[in-house]
């Protein structure tokens, strides 16, 4: 039902394209993160959810159709609807359904629980097309209450010596989940003007955000030495950066984890977090073996190391986008017991 051609993948029975890396005319899109969500395409077609970030991905000209999660459509006979990916506002995974066949392409998800958008859900299918960004065994995360809770306790230790707190994280997704989640009643929080612009989003699906301030550069004085600042990782360095006056940097990112705590970053030494909007190994390994699937396609990351895991576990596996990478190289000779990735038989 689903094939990879030069503009991505490709439905040839429905005539349609899920998150085409180029214009089409009818594109299907898993959520708004620009490496899914690209521009020129005569109509699109999501989660009712992500329309409003969507659009400010793509502009008003756009033309944006939503979907209720759940909910069903036809195009040109194939059944499509769209289901939780728990990853940022409005994600989803598009499930395909023709002639008895179902194919589920997941975009990127995460199932831990998130209360900037709605949960993941397992959706049964036969094919599984899955994203594989931290598909190793080391990648394994805390709850997410633990990581907040160092975050709250590294802002105190920089209060204490007298500097603000920058938290670098996506304007889309990581950003406003930080905002959610962050401890407050530390000091003052303000906001990078690039979080700001989907902030109302957020607060139409009814996320609730702590008291919080527009980063203008009057604002960032006058909260230095005891703020907290949660801006994109472009910001270091930028001209802004520099009326941030006696500055620690936190990045939250889930590639924090391998390399511990600290990091270097263009604005020095770096506190890191590892914080992910991707599923872990444990994560991955359970959401494909909820699915039920027999066929599993990986893409977007450690896609040699999954795949082969699989083939040693019964599944019927393929890379779509091969892609060698030193850190899969060097990681991927772990032991992965086989009861981790057993098949329904």
């Amino acid at each position: 039902m689903v094939s990879v051609r030069d503009r991505g993948l490709y439905c040839a029975v429905g005539d349609f394209y899920i998150d085409p890396t180029r214009g089409v005319d009818r594109a299907l899109v898993t959520h708004a993160h620009s490496d899914h969500a690209r521009p020129g395409s005569k109509s699109y077609l999501t989660a009712t959810e992500g329309v409003d970030v969507l659009q400010q991905r793509l502009g008003r000209k756009a033309s944006i159709t939503g979907l209720r999660y759940g909910e069903t459509t036809q195009i040109n006979g194939v059944t499509v609807s769209f289901h939780p990916a728990g990853h940022v506002l409005g994600s989803a995974q598009v499930r395909l359904e023709h002639g008895g066949e179902i194919w589920v392409i997941s975009g990127d998800y995460k199932t831990e629980a998130d209360p900037t958008c709605t949960a993941f859900e397992p959706v049964r299918c036969h094919t599984f097309i899955t994203e594989s960004t931290f598909a190793l065994p080391i990648y394994q995360w805390a709850p997410a209450t633990e990581v907040f809770t160092e975050i709250g306790e590294w802002w105190e230790r920089n209060q204490g010596r007298g500097r603000l707190s920058l938290l670098l994280g996506y304007s889309l997704g990581k950003a406003p989940r930080m905002l959610a989640c962050v401890p407050t009643g530390v000091g003052p929080i303000l906001v990078h003007p690039s979080v700001m612009t989907f902030i109302p989003a957020y607060e139409a699906a009814g996320v609730r955000f702590p008291t919080f301030q527009r980063a203008t550069p009057t604002a960032i004085k006058a909260a230095r030495g005891k703020g907290l600042l949660i801006a994109p990782p472009q910001f270091v360095g930028s001209a802004e950066f520099q009326e941030c006056g006696e500055t620690e940097i936190g990045m939250a990112s889930g590639w924090m984890l391998p390399q511990g705590k600290t990091r270097r970053s263009s604005g020095g030494q770096s506190r890191g977090f590892a914080l992910s909007d991707h599923a872990d190994w444990p994560g991955l390994v359970e959401t494909i073996r909820a699915t039920g699937a027999h066929r599993v396609w990986a893409t977007h990351g450690y896609t040699a190391p999954l795949v082969r895991r699989l083939e040693e576990n019964g599944y019927e596996a393929r890379e779509l986008e091969p892609r060698p990478s030193s850190r899969a190289q060097s990681a991927s000779s772990q032991p992965i017991p086989a009861e981790d990735l057993e098949s329904d038989s």
